[in-house]
């Protein structure tokens, strides 16, 4: 049993040294929940209007990129690193949003639009958390629900005058 708690201090030692301060652990664990809690906002939105991806999507995308930010900042990593970090965390989200977008029939109307670009902003919303910024991140999303909310009603006002169906508008580009 000692053989097994030593292997444990060492393999968990360099991850916990940082942390030795009680107030380093509450800040990472207050910026990682504050990215979760902000994504599922916009996955609350999301999940009301019934779109592919929710609430736990949402909270998952934010809560991974201030990981993904996080981690590399608490490493003292140069700012060239981190950014190539950065770009690698949104290229892979911008393949998760792809994932949600398609083609109805033979027509040329894509579904998935809002909801993909949802999942792409919500990337930046656990980043800005992540790397220190949640009053960035706070109004990137207020200003997200205000897009998603409001303005899905001045859309859908707009597409009745001019006799589109509407059907689904707030997904789909018309040609």
């Amino acid at each position: 049993m000692d053989e097994l708690g030593q292997f444990l201090r060492d393999a968990l030692g360099n991850d916990l040294a940082e942390f030795r301060e009680f107030a380093g652990l509450v800040r990472i664990a207050v910026r990682l929940a504050l990215a979760a809690v902000l994504g599922g906002l916009l996955g609350v939105e999301r999940t009301i209007r019934r779109r592919p991806a929710g609430l736990r999507t949402y909270m998952l995308v934010a809560l991974g990129a201030a990981g993904f930010v996080s981690v590399p900042e608490q490493l003292g990593m140069p700012l060239s690193d981190l950014s190539r970090v950065v770009q690698g965390l949104l290229t892979g989200v911008g393949f998760l949003g792809a994932g949600v977008i398609f083609r109805e029939g033979g027509r040329l109307q894509a579904k998935g639009l809002t909801t993909a670009a949802g999942i792409w902003l919500t990337a930046a919303i656990g980043m800005a958390v992540g790397l220190g910024r949640p009053a960035t991140a706070a109004l990137i999303a207020v200003l997200a629900l205000t897009i998603l909310s409001p303005l899905m009603r001045v859309e859908s006002k707009i597409e009745r005058k001019r006799g589109d169906s509407g059907e689904n508008s707030n997904d789909s580009p018309r040609p």
